[in-house]
């Protein structure tokens, strides 16, 4: 409406083009790719079916989170995800979320697998939406992938290829 100045007179505020929404919003679009392996990297996901289930569960986890998976993928001692990070929580929440949600439901749903345990630490890495095409074919291909790198050089791979500084006396569990 209209303001009434000191003398009397009448006139429109002038209106930032910035503040013309009524509803502020908080935007994002980024893009990680997760990657943490099991206890001592040993091989609790052999069983095929049980991993898709598994993955399935945590897309689950992971769109209940706020940050909806768009790829989970892995071999029988680690996990790939590429994923939409909330705008509302961090990074170390979702994981120890997801750890120990799905730690949970392995022990509950994976036959013998009652000392299954996932790594204490993970490695996440921002994508650029314009790599992430190649990182969902990097991620279905982990199979064939695996027949020629073990996890421990993939993982070395990759932090250096982030540029991570690390020190490999602490990188395993």
């Amino acid at each position: 409406g209209c303001l009434i100045n000191r003398l009397g007179q009448s006139f429109l505020p002038r209106v930032s083009p910035f503040r013309a929404s009524t509803v502020p919003q908080s935007l994002a679009q980024i893009y990680l790719h997760i990657v943490f392996s099991t206890k001592d990297r040993r091989p609790f996901l052999q069983d095929a079916v049980l991993r898709q289930k598994l993955y399935a569960y945590m897309s689950g986890i992971f769109k209940n989170l706020g940050s909806p998976a768009l790829k989970i993928g892995g071999v029988e001692d680690h996990v790939h995800v590429l994923c939409r990070l909330t705008r509302t929580g961090s990074l170390a929440d979702l994981v120890r979320d997801l750890k120990r949600d799905t730690s949970k439901w392995i022990k509950e749903n994976g036959r013998g697998l009652e000392e299954f345990g996932w790594q204490l630490g993970y490695g996440a890495f921002s994508i650029s939406p314009s790599h992430v095409d190649q990182l969902i074919q990097y991620i279905e291909t982990q199979e064939e992938h695996h027949r020629t790198e073990t996890f421990p050089e993939e993982f070395l791979r990759l932090l250096k290829k982030y540029g991570v500084e690390f020190d490999e006396r602490y990188v395993w569990d």
